[in-house]
């Protein structure tokens, strides 16, 4: 499996080919854990801060989610 650099640098690239399980690997990285899975389709990922994420449970991801991640945690 890829490493987060790799696949952080894939999002800066080619953001509309990221996966799902890719998004959720960089944001383990971050100390993101998932806090609520329902009955939709649709994840929320939370830290200890309190900051969270919602995820959209389907291949790939749109980009307004890949931005999103690269704005708040890589600092894009």
């Amino acid at each position: 499996m890829a490493s987060v650099e790799k696949i952080i640098e894939k999002m800066r690239r080619q953001p509309r080919g990221i996966s799902y399980d890719e998004a959720v690997k960089v944001l383990n990285h971050y100390g993101y854990e998932l806090k609520r899975k329902s009955a939709t389709s649709h994840r929320v990922y939370g830290n200890k801060d309190g900051d969270v994420f919602v995820l959209k449970d389907k291949s790939p991801l749109k980009i307004s989610y890949i931005t999103e991640i690269l704005d708040r945690l890589v600092g894009e």
